[in-house]
Order: C-alpha cells, then sequence, then structure tokens
C-alpha cells in the first residue's frame, strides 16, 4: 500500500532520534513489515523553533519531502496564515506531480493544507483519513475573542473545516471531544477513533533513568538547565520540592495564576520548593518579570529526551489552561502521567478531568481561584506520601491510555484493514 501522511508540523527533523512526532512514530509502525510505502510529506519551516530546516535527516525505512514554506514571526499573525497559503499551494503542485498513493493520512490543523489533500483525494479517488490535532477557529478564537464579531470573522475557517470534516473517509483525533466536533457533519464514517498524543512508554523511562553524562546537548548549552541539575546535586537543595510546567508560553496557558499563588505564600512553605518552566512562547517575558523574587526557573525550549530526563525529577505538576480554551487531551498530560506525577490542573475541558478524578491523579480547580491553588500547592508540598500515591495513579493512567505501543496500533489497524 502506498501512504502519504500529510504533517505540517513535524518538529525537528534535522535530527529524528528523540523525534516524539505522533507522525514519525505512525510513519515508522506502518513501513515497519516491508509491504507498504510511506511519505511524509512536510514543511521546510519549523513551527516551533521559528526557522527553517537546514537538512533533512532521511530514515531508512520511508521518506521525509519538505516543501517550501516562507514562514512567519508569531503563531498567530497575519504572515502565518499568507504562509500556510504558499505552503498549500506548494502541495497542491507537489501532489500533481506524485504517483498516486492509495490513501492519503493528513494532519489537521492547517485548514489550507487539509484543503489541498481533500480536494485531491476527492478528484483522484483517493481514500482520505484525517487526524484532527487541534480544533480551528476555535483555538483562534482564545485570542481574538469578541462576542458576535469573532463568530463572523472565523465563519469562513469554520466552513472550511466543516468541508474537510465531511469529506474525510476516516475521522482520528486526539481526544474524543476534538471526534465528536468532526462527527457532527461527517455522515460518511459509522464512527471516529480517539487516540491520545502519548509516547511509547519503553522511550520514555530510557530517557527518563539515563545518566547526566548522556543527556543531549541541552545540559552543557543551556546555562538554566546546567545550574538545575547543579543544584539537583548540592545537598542544599537536593530535598526541594520541584513543581513543573512544560509546553508552550501562550494565550492558551495561564503561568500568571500560578505565580500568583506562589506570590501568597509563606516564605517558610515557598522557601521548600522551586518551580521549572520549560518551553518557550510568546508571553514567556512577561512571565518572566511576573516572576521576578520568586525560585523560578525559565529554561526555554529543551529537546524531548531531556525534557523527560528533567521532568521525571520533579514532584508537581501544573496544567494551568486558561478560561475557554480548546485543548482536550494534549501532548503535556500524556507527559506527565508518564512521570508518575501528580496534577494541579485548571483545565476545563470534561475529558481531562474526567481523567483526573477516574484515575485520582490530583486535583481540578477553577481557573480563577489563586488561593485554591496554593493550598493545593501546599498541601502537596507538605505530603510525600499523598504525592506518591497521586504519582502512582497517574503512572497507571499512563499505561493504559497513553502508551503508544498499545494506542497507536488501533490507527495502524484503520488504515491498514480498513481502507
Amino acid at each position: 500500500m502506498d501512504i502519504v501522511i500529510v504533517s505540517q508540523y513535524l518538529r525537528n527533523i534535522e535530527k529524528l532520534e528523540g523525534n516524539n512526532s505522533r507522525f514519525i512514530y505512525l510513519a515508522n509502525m506502518l513501513s515497519e513489515n516491508g509491504d507498504n510505502e510511506v511519505e511524509i510529506i512536510t514543511s521546510n519551516y519549523m513551527h516551533g523553533a521559528k526557522k527553517h530546516v537546514k537538512s533533512v535527516q532521511q530514515p531508512e525505512k520511508f521518506k521525509i519531502t519538505t516543501l517550501k514554506e516562507p514562514g512567519y514571526p508569531k503563531n498567530v499573525c497575519l504572515k502565518r496564515f499568507y504562509s500556510h497559503a504558499v505552503l498549500a499551494k506548494n502541495l497542491k503542485k507537489y501532489l500533481s506531480t506524485r504517483k498516486k498513493p492509495d490513501v492519503i493520512y493528513c494532519a489537521i490543523p492547517s485548514l489550507d493544507v487539509a484543503k489541498v489533500a481533500k480536494n485531491y483525494c476527492k478528484n483522484s479517488d483517493v481514500h482520505f483519513i484525517i487526524d484532527i490535532q487541534d480544533l480551528w477557529p476555535e483555538a483562534f478564537k482564545m485570542v481574538f475573542n469578541i462576542p458576535v464579531l469573532s463568530n463572523l470573522i472565523f465563519l469562513p475557517m469554520n466552513t472550511e473545516a466543516n468541508n474537510i470534516y465531511k469529506q474525510a473517509d476516516g475521522v482520528i483525533a486526539v481526544s474524543q471531544t476534538y471526534v465528536d466536533r468532526a462527527m457532527l457533519v461527517n455522515k460518511k464514517c459509522k464512527k471516529g477513533i480517539p487516540v491520545f498524543l502519548g509516547t511509547q512508554l519503553k522511550d520514555f523511562d530510557f530517557y527518563a533513568n539515563r545518566t547526566v553524562d548522556l543527556l543531549d546537548d541541552t545540559a552543557s548549552k543551556n546555562k538554566i538547565f546546567k545550574d538545575i541539575i547543579n543544584r539537583m546535586s548540592d545537598k542544599n537543595y537536593s530535598d526541594k520540592v520541584r513543581l513543573v510546567y512544560v509546553g508552550t508560553l501562550g494565550a492558551s496557558y495561564d503561568i500568571s495564576i500560578i505565580l500568583s499563588a506562589l506570590k501568597q505564600m509563606k516564605e517558610k512553605e515557598l522557601s521548600k520548593l522551586e518551580f521549572i518552566i520549560m518551553g518557550d512562547g510568546p508571553r514567556k517575558q512577561e512571565f518572566e518579570k511576573q516572576a521576578k523574587g520568586l525560585p523560578v526557573y525559565f529554561t526555554g525550549n529543551v529537546v524531548y529526551p531531556d525534557m523527560v530526563w528533567l521532568l521525571s525529577r520533579c514532584d508537581i505538576a501544573v496544567n494551568p489552561i486558561t478560561h475557554g480554551a480548546a485543548q482536550s487531551i494534549i501532548n503535556k498530560h500524556g507527559d506527565y502521567a508518564m512521570a508518575g506525577l501528580p496534577v494541579i490542573s485548571t483545565q476545563e475541558s470534561l475529558e481531562y478531568r474526567n481523567l483526573v478524578e477516574k484515575y485520582n491523579m490530583g486535583y481540578n480547580i477553577s481557573n480563577s481561584s489563586i488561593d485554591e491553588i496554593k493550598d493545593k500547592i501546599c498541601e502537596l508540598l507538605d505530603d510525600e506520601v499523598l504525592r506518591n500515591r497521586y504519582g502512582k495513579n497517574a503512572r497507571k493512567c499512563a499505561e493504559e491510555k497513553f502508551d503508544r505501543k498499545n494506542s497507536y496500533q488501533e490507527i495502524y489497524n484503520f488504515i491498514i484493514n480498513e481502507i
């Protein structure tokens, strides 16, 4: 079977070791037995790093093709939409010159790229499977949330999303919430398949259990990361309780409420902990300014294996999602669970809140209650037994819900057996 995976956002394809992309993993699965010819078509612009790819590390069993995209300086800007349009145009041109595949497995977003894939499949009688990673325009409404006006501005984008969902021969998504959104308009499929992003548990544990000298270049090039490692080996700091956040520092993630909670803690309580923030984004400088005087450390972006190493040496994870955010089940949920960390979450998504409650792995809190966040941090800070109990429950959740070795088999079976 000739399978094309269209995925605009592939993370670092200059060095595939440690690349935790869902689509790199799927391509490996699909090409493993040699019966399938697999190609990933992606952009030559890296969304996270905001830079162009210099060279691609080609895997042995499948092919990665990069198409030109101009790029953009910020996640939310007009240049981004122009950039997507150019990439979509280049995808259309490439598909017209490539031999016809049996199936196109297309990640969403972006909608421009997915629209080209949809139209090609419809006109060429090719099976079209979508994998919804995020909801557009719902995610953009978080930034431009103006009653009535926002709905009018994003009406064309919403119409396009519906057209893509309708055309799909298979609907897969990173959560049941996203599946339900697509199935509201799709009448072709009997059901959609939710498969959490997750990671492979054995890989996660391998990264977590390495010695310091086996870390990637983060430890030597990132001063803050290196300082954290040094403090861990200092007996004056080794008993600190480490609060951690991993992910984007953007509009949907309210680090401010965690920082406000820390400011309300007593000096004795504050002296027991440090807050490690791994990630980057447009609000980083704002959060850094707010964190002055607090035991808070911003590492910036960290390669996935080294992020796992540090995450697994922390004690409490925070998931501060803002009111009205469209996110459902996201990358950090699986990583927190695999690290065996109790979670303090302000996310409104019922799907994730139910997961926290079902596995009894932490707290669901209002995203406006600074006092409650402070109280729960202090409760976990002072009770190692409670932290360990929640942590064991979180790990059980990871084993049952986030291990790709098991969960991604459902995607594989659908592509191979249902098409």
